[in-house]
């Protein structure tokens, strides 16, 4: 992935998204052949000379300072994942970046292993900026077994969730709102790429997925990226029927490039319900099986 392509595509994207309007800025009429504002209007926002935007937007970030690139994202109104896209596109840019970051491990330490499997009673799972699936517990595996299950993955690739949302039909079934799940594995990975665009694996995996997918094509031409901290999930789960679930997004210090993900219901509610259920079932049953005689119990 070239910083320098990713850079441009992403400022000039943005730039396309902000109406004069929206920017306080009079239309100047009807016949604009821009979209949004143009670079001179980015410029006078963000308080800088017309050719240094043009610099800029042509993909040079490489020794801009931390004041520029804040004048920049509130010209362009990024949001806190747009702006530290931008900072991590920043640092990319920079002569240290191929080895300023440590490559992120490719397994779960014994203590984090341990702390998964302590927790019997939520679905828990590591994951890294990839989405690749490192470690997971029972009732992750139970959760997701469409996805740890999938027939067309190779036994040499780990189990991806980007993969599965864009290669695997079950998916459309899998994800009560599907159109959000692949727009979030397509908004991480995008992120991911802005924090190391030297990652091999991750170039792989994106030319893969280009090559593969018309839907995962057109969201990756959008720039978009986004925060995955917390929220709601929506499953239609193949034994249990549907689950609605909040997560929580824990980085792990000791191991940089790596999350912990749980997933919690609200005691005494349905989904509470139906996720202990799920865990009796996990307690008894392959949850590799569940794809080959669903709704079996």
């Amino acid at each position: 992935m070239d910083n320098r392509d990713e850079v441009k595509a992403f400022l000039s994207s943005r730039r396309a998204k902000i109406t004069p309007g929206q920017a306080g800025l009079s239309a100047y009429g009807r016949n604009r052949r821009v979209p949004g504002l143009r670079r001179s209007e980015v410029a006078d926002l963000a308080g800088v000379s017309v050719e240094y935007y043009a610099q800029l937007e042509r993909g040079n970030l490489s020794g801009v300072s931390d004041g520029v690139l804040d004048t920049l994202a509130r010209a362009l109104q990024l949001d806190e994942a747009e702006r530290a896209h931008l900072f991590d596109l920043a640092r990319a840019a920079g002569p240290a970046a191929r080895t300023r970051r440590r490559r992120a491990a490719e397994e779960v330490r014994p203590g984090v292993a341990r702390i998964l499997e302590g927790m019997t009673g939520m679905p828990a799972f590591v994951h890294n900026g990839r989405l690749d699936v490192l470690a997971a517990n029972l009732l992750a595996k139970a959760l997701f077994a469409p996805v740890f299950a999938d027939p067309a993955r190779p036994a040499h690739q780990p189990v991806n969730h980007a993969r599965f949302n864009f290669l695997n039909p079950r998916a459309h079934d899998f994800w009560i709102d599907w159109e959000r799940a692949a727009d979030d594995s397509v908004a991480m990975l995008r992120t991911e790429a802005g924090r190391d665009p030297y990652d091999k694996a991750l170039t792989g995996l994106v030319g893969e997925l280009s090559t593969r997918s018309e839907a995962f094509r057109i969201r990756w031409a959008a720039h978009d990226v986004r925060l995955h901290r917390t929220g709601l999930k929506h499953f239609h789960h193949p034994v249990v029927g549907d689950l609605h679930l909040s997560y929580e997004v824990m980085e792990l210090p000791a191991d940089p490039g790596l999350s912990l993900i749980a997933f919690t219901a609200e005691a005494g509610t349905p989904d509470d319900d139906t996720l202990k259920f799920l865990a009796s079932w996990a307690a008894t049953h392959d949850p590799a099986d569940t794809l080959a005689t669903p709704n079996q119990l």
